[in-house]
């Protein structure tokens, strides 16, 4: 069905997963996702990685990449070039742990470890996710060759601003989208109308909505402040949200094909 109606507000990409997030007006994608999107990965020295469930002072540091790696920056601290390892004369492997999935990532290097020990106040490191790994999506919701960066498990995550708009009316003190960390926020529906697609289509790239995106204690980490801030919103989402699944917020997506997406682009719902 078309509904001129559905266009996309916003996007964004987190270069670093857990980090903050860059708004973008388009957005490319490769095999992977978007690019640029969750391909570096804060780590325990043990390769674990690390998010703002357990450490969410990570909200507060950002991380802007360009041709030749990243920019770190950090409320009290020097900003610091990092280097694409990828682009580097030697590369040092790590193994790392995304949930289940063991992977053997390019470490970033001693500076970037020390700098991130240093702002986060404890042992940790960078790495970059490599081109030669191929991180399968979970396969009872995906098909086999779709994959995914360091995202907790799809390449996407859209949510529409009616859902949120209705979650706020049952919340004491409002919360902004950033709570949810989507790359792709679409205006014009109806609250949780997403939870009924099946394909969709933004520009000329068509999308399989995958399965509903549970929601965690991630959610009550204020992302301008870096501090949780609360039971809310989990708590109030849990009341009317709770499925099989979880409590559920958004919708993760598999893209069928590449191609560049804007803010503007109508939303077309194929089923």
């Amino acid at each position: 069905m078309t509904d001129t109606s559905l266009i996309v507000s916003h996007l964004a990409i987190h270069p670093v997963k857990s980090l903050k997030k860059i708004s973008v007006d388009q957005a490319a994608i490769d095999a992977m996702g978007f690019v640029n999107d969750r391909r570096w990965l804060v780590v325990e020295p043990d390769g674990k990685f690390m998010t703002q469930r357990q450490y969410p002072k990570m909200a507060l540091i950002s991380a802007v990449p360009d041709a030749h790696g990243l920019t770190l920056s950090a409320p009290g601290m020097s900003d610091l070039i990092i280097k694409d390892p990828e682009q580097q004369a030697e590369v040092s492997e790590k193994q790392v742990v995304v949930w289940k999935d063991e992977l053997q990532a390019l470490d970033a290097g001693d500076a970037a470890s020390q700098w991130l020990s240093e702002c986060l106040g404890l042992p940790c490191g960078l790495v970059k996710f490599s081109k030669q790994v191929h991180r399968q999506v979970d396969l009872r919701f995906a098909n086999e060759g779709d994959r995914t960066g360091f995202a907790d498990g799809f390449p996407f995550l859209l949510t529409t601003e009616a859902s949120l708009q209705e979650l706020n009316s049952r919340l004491d003190t409002p919360v902004t989208m950033d709570r949810f960390r989507p790359n792709i926020v679409v205006q014009g529906t109806e609250a949780y109308a997403e939870d009924h697609w099946q394909r969709i289509k933004i520009g000329e790239v068509v999308f399989r909505v995958a399965k509903p995106c549970s929601r965690c204690v991630m959610t009550t980490v204020d992302p301008a402040t870096g501090v949780k801030t609360g039971k809310d919103p989990l708590m109030t989402l849990s009341g009317y949200r709770r499925t099989e699944m979880g409590v559920i917020f958004g919708q993760d997506l598999i893209h069928e094909s590449e191609g560049i997406i804007r803010v503007g682009d109508s939303v077309e719902v194929i089923d």
